[in-house]
């Protein structure tokens, strides 16, 4: 408990801001999905025959899981792409259902002698709408809009993963180091804003219940909005402005830390950065640097090659010597970026490949040294994997072709940021983890030669768009000035650092920039 409270204390600021992305992402999109839920609640009610396909609708939206539901909408058009806008879209949509739901229970639970009273009064339909049924549906309504805003505050966490800030980005973070601490600094002031939400909401929904509600409460309730909403506008004025550059990384330790690199060797020019980190895979981050969500990130020239422009690497290898095969992928992936609007700076020093990695304890046993070694074992040994590397054309299809792999099992999908204490600890036998990363030593790991040169070179390059680098020349002279100065024990130290010692990728990148 006290590591988590002196990481709140350090954190603070960093918090603050945070917390306040979150709460907004919950309030805008609560208020989007209740301007169309309720509307949508009245028409059902009012058109029982409506109702059905309606609440069919919303219901398919409740059942698709939030990350495949980010997945799905960052290619589309206007609603889609890196960022805020698409978080909206789908807590909106996750907001719509509770509030259809009870809209309609709570127009459908008025009772008909009241309202056979209010037309003998000589109301209109809309005035019966107006100031009966939905004065005597709204502690209905408001129920709806309480579970909606609890579902948004804890959905909000994995709007992170496409750049949409909120407390999810300590959580992210924490898996990426498997640091609790970290994960906590997260999860509880999610939980803490879901409570108070609920909370705040349930005294909502007393207050405007003409059975239950004092006048008192119906009084003291917009005094306490209105000082929620002020909080949150001051949250808004304080936070950060706009940043001249936007850099990404995909979500894995290594890539953070040079997402951070980047972030920290522009900001020494002067400019404002803002931080789009932990974003998925390779396609996520390729698709937002293409469409304009981020400026920058870095990529591998044998990820770029195979995984992005779906390039056979075998053509390559063999009109190329082993001397300048890193070169050539080096330029080919340049053209293809080029063609893009991209442009691939010169890489950073270090060639990051695929390790294929066991336990020391087995290599020595089983005298394994490379990767024909394995499939020695590989009948009775258990496989597992980070969900890209069974996909990617370089991946773990190709590999089995290569050294005719046969596990005992499927192999398993597992996290990119498990697999190495998964293996350790026995849960499988052997996995594909990257070269420079720092559990390797830490956790007693052997790596396999791949003695028939599956595997492309892997070398990493700052990969910015082209328009950014002639808007800011500062930031093209920026990057340049990392080319070739770090080397793959700098990577795998500054790697071990954070995930084994616990540090702070920003303190670790800070650190190195000062050597």
């Amino acid at each position: 408990m006290s590591a988590l409270v002196d990481f709140l204390v350090s954190h603070r600021t960093e918090l603050a801001m945070r917390t306040s992305e979150h709460v907004i992402l919950v309030i805008v999109s609560t208020a989007i999905a209740t301007a169309i839920g309720i509307p949508v609640g009245i028409l059902a009610a009012r058109r029982p025959v409506l109702a059905r396909p309606l609440v069919a609708l919303a219901n398919l939206a409740q059942t698709v899981p939030s990350l495949a539901l980010f997945g799905f909408l960052i290619p589309l058009p206007l609603i889609g792409g890196i960022g805020t806008r698409t978080a909206l879209v789908a807590l909106t949509l996750y907001g719509v259902l509770p509030i259809v739901r009870t809209t309609v229970a709570g127009i459908r639970g008025v009772d008909p002698a009241v309202l056979e009273c209010a037309v003998a009064m000589g109301l209109t339909p809309g005035q019966v709408l107006r100031q009966v049924e939905l004065p005597l549906a709204m502690p209905a309504i408001l129920a709806g809009v309480r579970v909606a805003t609890v579902v948004g505050v804890g959905t909000a966490t994995i709007a992170s993963a496409i750049g949409a800030g909120g407390l999810g980005d300590y959580i992210f973070r924490g898996l990426s180091m498997v640091d609790p601490v970290v994960i906590l600094a997260g999860a509880l002031p999610a939980a803490i804003l879901a409570l108070a939400a609920d909370g705040f909401l349930a005294l909502a929904s007393r207050a405007v219940d003409p059975r239950r509600g004092s006048r008192a409460l119906r009084l003291a309730l917009p005094a306490v909005l209105l000082v929620l909403l002020g909080g949150f506008y001051v949250g808004l004025r304080s936070a950060a402005p706009a940043a001249a550059i936007v850099i990404g990384s995909k979500n894995f330790t290594e890539q953070i830390v040079l997402g951070e690199l980047l972030a920290q060797t522009i900001e020494r020019t002067g400019l404002s950065v803002e931080r789009r980190l932990n974003l998925g895979g390779t396609l996520v981050c390729d698709q937002a640097l293409a469409r304009g969500d981020i400026d920058a990130y870095v990529e591998y020239t044998g990820t770029s090659l195979t995984a992005v422009f779906k390039e056979p690497f075998d053509a390559l290898r063999r009109a190329s010597s082993n001397a300048t095969l890193s070169t050539r992928v080096f330029e080919v992936v340049r053209e293809r970026y080029a063609a893009r609007g991209l442009t691939v700076l010169p890489a950073l020093g270090f060639n990051n490949t695929f390790a294929i990695l066991v336990r020391a304890a087995d290599r020595d046993a089983r005298n394994l040294r490379t990767i024909s070694d394995l499939a020695r074992v590989a009948p009775e040994w258990r496989a597992g994997f980070g969900y890209e590397f069974l996909e990617r054309p370089d991946g773990f299809p190709g590999l089995a072709r290569a050294y005719n792999l046969r596990f005992r099992d499927a192999p398993r999908v597992m996290d990119l940021n498990l697999i190495y204490r998964a293996v350790q600890a026995r849960e499988i036998d052997v996995t594909a983890g990257d070269m420079t990363n720092g559990l390797i030593k830490s956790l007693d790991l052997a790596i396999l030669t791949d003695d028939r040169e599956y595997f492309p070179p892997y070398d990493a390059v700052p990969v910015v768009r082209t328009a950014t680098l002639l808007r800011y020349p500062e930031v093209d002279r920026a990057l340049r000035s990392l080319a070739g100065r770090i080397s793959a024990d700098d990577m795998q130290r500054m790697n071990h650092e954070v995930d084994g010692l616990r540090k702070d990728p920003r303190d670790v990148v800070a650190e190195f920039l000062a050597r």
